[in-house]
């Protein structure tokens, strides 16, 4: 690659950032590297660098409900190739994240071998996952698909509150963490609602829940996997 590239690497373990950093750097010379350890910190640097040729996102970090990150992102930024690089590789976890728009999903207990030729695979336009995992179907569950595709509305200051809902908090509690007024979370709140189609707070929040790692959908699709081994 002769024009300098450029990586987002969003995880909040400094060390395994660096293992990453490593890996890009056997695979790209003099890349830039953007780093995130929160949600706050990803939405700030994919919104200042949407054409980065890759983003590789850790699936659980502070401010983050399950795929609802890798949703919201792939829907704002269908150019960014995404990789996931998880410690939770549970085949349903691999293939919910590919049916997402993941364009790779790498185990974090990969050597770092692996962890470039996917990287690698990826920049050359190809969907790297691990050898022995099986795609089946790529398409998401319907009721997983549509909330996803509304969150996929949401400005990114009302993806933030809706995260922030999901994590309990309060509407006043959320205005100070943003350093807000509360009228602002309101109204935020209010354009969550309809546009998530739902009532009140608590649907909205369980609407969330279905992008949930451990969501129904996963726990059926786990137990298909041991039932077939």
């Amino acid at each position: 690659m002769t024009n300098k590239s450029t990586f987002i690497v969003a995880d909040d373990h400094p060390l395994f950032r660096e293992a990453l950093i490593h890996a890009i750097g056997n695979c790209v010379s003099d890349a830039e590297i953007i780093e995130a350890d929160s949600l706050d910190t990803l939405q700030v640097v994919v919104e200042a660098n949407p054409e980065a040729d890759l983003l590789l996102l850790d699936l659980n970090m502070p401010g983050v409900s399950g795929f609802s990150a890798l949703a919201y992102i792939r829907s704002k930024h269908q150019s960014l190739p995404t990789v996931i690089v998880s410690a939770m590789d549970d085949p349903a976890v691999i293939r919910r994240s590919i049916q997402h728009g993941a364009s790779g999903f790498i185990p974090k207990s990969s050597a770092i071998a692996t962890l470039e030729r996917g990287i690698r695979a990826v920049l050359d336009g190809e969907v790297w996952i691990p050898d022995d995992i099986d795609l089946r179907d790529d398409h998401l569950d319907s009721e997983e698909a549509e909330i996803a595709t509304a969150i996929s509305t949401l400005t990114p200051h009302q993806f933030r509150v809706l995260m922030m809902l999901g994590e309990g908090l309060l509407n006043k509690q959320i205005a100070f963490q943003l350093g807000v007024s509360e009228a602002t979370i309101k109204a935020h709140v209010t354009a969550i609602l309809r546009k998530m189609g739902v009532n009140n707070r608590t649907q909205a929040v369980l609407a969330v829940q279905q992008l949930r790692i451990n969501a129904p959908a996963l726990l059926e699709a786990t137990s298909d996997d041991q039932a077939a081994t």
